[in-house]
């Protein structure tokens, strides 16, 4: 359905809303179920197993977490996350969990309707953002429960839908499912809008005290009924059954953006890299097996990075029989790498690829291995358009090889292209672009608003949280915050100021 009548859109500019969640993946949805009025409670026989924790949790027992202090309970907690709430939260929820145990969470929660925060999530597709788009083939790197949102269990809901796996692992488009079915079940959708495209975020003004009237009244103008002050103006369109897009212009007093960072896959920028058999991503390549293009190709395929999508890319091209050339710049011992980090009984697949980066490397005494060949510490200068590739080891030692196709996994970037600087401002390095490893978005770390833009927000991936568990702190730190401003609006207005700006 279109997000408000057209007639609307295109003529009256008096929509506006306190709060725009611009992404419907986990963050986005996290966030709608907390502004929705749920709360989080210490459970009443909850014994939290660290005993610090647990005795500042009952100081507070008969508040909810969002109305504490976060920064009081996460002192000390240390996860691997480096936001404190994001681990403040995933302790609560999953207790002691990455050393093995599988405790209940200490808390429950409550639907308590007098703090709805009004607020739109908007996103390209269904809720549940990109996981609807990941290749169906591979397992989740984290556990079911991992993945889960809170209020609903993971394992509760798909008990009776799926086989039984080894580790609680489960398949993308299963964590996909159980994300659009949580919005529905949590009673969200009225607040959720699909087929929806933003082309820019901007704010009506930036100085409080200008002195010229009239274009304070324009682009300060509040709703005085609802204390809301327009602070962004938020324009896209919508994509509607016909195929035709519908314009739309919103105003917010807050934008969060909970947009991952799965939108642009990076590139290596060489010579070559738009040739047509060069592929950036995992869905690109699973369709061109499935399809047979590259079934009976004697020439390998070149997989480009050393992370677990690079490795995915790997197992793939190996289980359907195609010789694969594996590239990456580090050294096999190096400690950074991720299968170091991963249990070997709980990731078999992953330590299989590892076992192959490390003892099936090329020589220069030795050809291509029929399988799988790693080159440790090499890089790709260019691809040629009779499908061949240069490589140059750290050496300086360069090879050329023929393809079938390649494969460049070495990470993605956020597309928000509707900010100014394509958001780059807003980073650690403000110069570079936003990524989730390199340059997360710049935050305060308790309320998850960005340092260079006050009444915008940040979540998930752009902050740093690319782990479904450490994305919900997000959540937990922008509602505390907003409904802190909302308790102090309501304040304000009861002593007699609701004439006033806010």
């Amino acid at each position: 359905m279109p997000l408000v009548e057209e007639t609307s859109l295109l003529e009256d500019s008096s929509v506006t809303f306190p709060v725009v969640i611009i992404g419907n993946g986990p963050s986005g949805i996290c966030l709608s179920y907390m502004l929705s009025g749920y709360r989080p409670y210490l459970s009443s026989e909850a014994i939290h197993p660290n005993t610090i924790l647990n005795s500042k949790l009952e100081e507070a027992r008969h508040l909810s977490i969002v109305d504490q202090d976060l920064e009081y309970l996460s002192e000390g907690l240390e996860g691997r996350s480096s936001n404190p709430v994001a681990v403040l939260f995933d302790t609560l929820l999953h207790p002691d969990a990455d050393f093995g145990y599988d405790y209940p969470s200490v808390l429950h929660w409550k639907l308590e309707q007098h703090h709805y925060i009004p607020h739109l999530v908007l996103g390209k597709g269904p809720p549940g953002g990109a996981w609807h788009n990941m290749e169906g083939s591979m397992l989740t790197i984290s556990f079911g429960s991992w993945m889960e949102l809170p209020g609903l269990k993971f394992k509760d809901w798909v008990s009776s839908k799926r086989r039984n796996l080894k580790g609680d692992r489960v398949m993308p488009e299963e964590i996909a499912r159980y994300y659009k079915h949580y919005v529905k079940v949590m009673g969200l959708q009225k607040n959720f809008r699909e087929n929806t495209y933003i082309t820019s975020v901007s704010r009506l003004y930036r100085d409080q005290d200008d002195d010229d009237s009239q274009d304070r009244d324009i682009s300060t103008k509040i709703e005085k009924s609802n204390f809301i002050k327009r602070n962004w103006e938020i324009r896209g369109y919508q994509r509607i059954a016909d195929g035709s897009h519908v314009p739309f212009c919103l105003f917010a007093e807050n934008v969060a953006l909970a947009t991952g960072t799965l939108d642009s896959p990076a590139h290596l920028e060489i010579e070559g890299e738009d040739f047509p058999f060069v592929f950036h991503s995992m869905p690109e390549f699973g369709a061109a097996i499935n399809k047979g293009k590259l079934r009976g190709k004697v020439d390998p395929v070149l997989i480009v990075g050393s992370g677990l999508t690079a490795a995915d890319a790997v197992l793939c091209a190996y289980n359907s029989n195609i010789p694969v050339i594996h590239v990456f710049r580090r050294r096999v011992t190096d400690p950074s790498l991720i299968f170091k980090q991963l249990p070997k009984k709980l990731y078999p697949e992953y330590h299989k690829v590892y076992h192959m980066m490390c003892t099936q490397s090329y020589s220069v005494d030795s050809n291509l291995l029929s399988d799988y060949t790693s080159f440790p510490e090499h890089h790709v200068l260019s691809f040629k358009s009779d499908m061949k590739c240069v490589l140059q080891s750290i050496s300086g030692l360069k090879k050329i090889f023929k393809l079938s196709a390649a494969v460049v996994l070495i990470g993605s970037h956020p597309n928000l292209s509707f900010l100014k600087d394509q958001g780059c401002y807003l980073g650690h390095k403000s110069s570079q672009p936003i990524t989730c490893k390199g340059n997360p978005v710049e935050i305060d770390t308790f309320t998850y608003e960005c340092i260079k833009e006050a009444n915008l927000f940040a979540l998930g991936p752009l902050v740093g949280d690319n782990f479904v568990r450490f994305l919900k702190g997000g959540a937990l730190g922008v509602t505390r915050c907003l409904a802190t401003r909302q308790k102090k609006k309501h304040l304000f207005v009861e002593r007699g100021g609701g004439d006033g700006i806010a």
